[in-house]
């Protein structure tokens, strides 16, 4: 067990196929498959320390986490001192460059780094699948952000989860591209990703969104291979647009845009027209991302730049995987 802290850091990633829906809430098992890109620049650091007796200290940005933040974070490190045989309290703290609960995935990167973090700070040395599906058991989406690049995350089978894990599909200098980020509202999300995921399953059209995910999945790989922008970003779009029909279709009714959101969509439909090949996808949240090639990076964030009641705009290259920091 360490005697100083432990320090890890880990990309956001975005979902290209989506994730959206769990066949085991408290195991964080999918409904289906996902495919994602790792992306450089938003990430979370995670200090982890074990020692001595009482309860676990856990800050986030400098200050006290609580509530349901808290609980998810000792419910994992709980999981880490039973694999471990650790039974000293925890002082971990976090530091982001991604706003938390807005849509950008900062639960996928804050519990990757959390999983390498609390592992090594409490002596052991988990090989990447290992650690993949330890960072599911936190945050479903954590399992992708484990890796670097192209990822996909495996629905498994098995009961206990096993098998439901992320593995590289290409590095990320496979294939440069950019990732568009236009922040539409930076208030926390009224509805958490996981609280809209047990509500989607109400939707009439839930049971065709999860028949449809495994062609989603082949077109998305292939895509990947031939390194096809437009054949990756068509899919993308097109998965995005389904689970938030999804969404629609469910009782009570599940809307994560806001107007400006509607809009940022209208304007990459507009720059496509022009012939500028930009894709747009959304995760739960009203931010826009836009998936691009570099050169069109630029025209593409001066574009949303511009749509009224965008606060940001944000541009990404693919990023690494979760790492050790210091």
């Amino acid at each position: 067990m360490s005697v100083a802290a432990t320090t890890a850091r880990a990309n956001v990633n975005l979902a290209l196929v989506k994730y959206w829906g769990k066949r085991d809430p408290a195991l964080n098992l999918p409904a289906t498959g996902s495919i994602s890109i790792t992306l450089g620049g938003l990430s979370v650091e995670t200090d982890v320390e074990f020692g001595g007796p009482g309860p676990d200290r856990l800050e986030i940005e400098g200050q006290p986490a609580s509530g349901e933040e808290a609980s998810r974070i000792a419910g994992f490190l709980d999981l880490v001192r039973r694999e471990a045989g650790v039974e000293a309290g925890a002082h971990v703290a976090t530091r982001a460059t991604v706003p938390r609960g807005i849509g950008l995935a900062s639960s996928a990167a804050t519990f990757a780094a959390l999983a390498l973090a609390a592992t090594r700070a409490a002596g052991l040395r988990l090989s990447q699948p290992a650690l993949s599906v330890l960072a599911r058991r936190g945050s479903g989406s954590a399992a992708r952000s484990v890796f670097g690049g192209f990822v996909e995350w495996h629905r498994g089978e098995r009961p206990d989860g096993s098998d439901s894990l992320a593995e590289p599909l290409a590095p990320p200098d496979h294939w440069d591209l950019r990732v568009v980020v236009a922040v539409t509202d930076a208030a926390p999300k009224a509805v958490s990703s996981r609280a809209g995921m047990a509500r989607a399953a109400s939707s009439p059209l839930y049971p065709a969104w999860v028949e449809g995910v495994d062609a989603d999945l082949a077109e998305a790989r292939a895509a990947i291979r031939a390194r096809d922008l437009e054949a990756l970003g068509l899919v993308a779009e097109h998965s995005a647009l389904k689970m938030h029909a999804v969404g629609l279709g469910a009782r009570p009714p599940l809307l994560y845009w806001r107007g400006t959101t509607i809009e940022c969509m209208h304007r990459v439909w507009a720059l496509r027209q022009e012939g500028t090949r930009a894709f747009l996808s959304i995760d739960a949240g009203p931010q826009v991302k836009v998936l691009c090639a570099p050169g069109d990076a630029p025209r593409v964030a001066d574009t949303l730049g511009a749509v009224p009641g965008v606060q940001r705009v944000l541009t990404c290259a693919l990023g690494g995987g979760v790492e050790l920091v210091g």
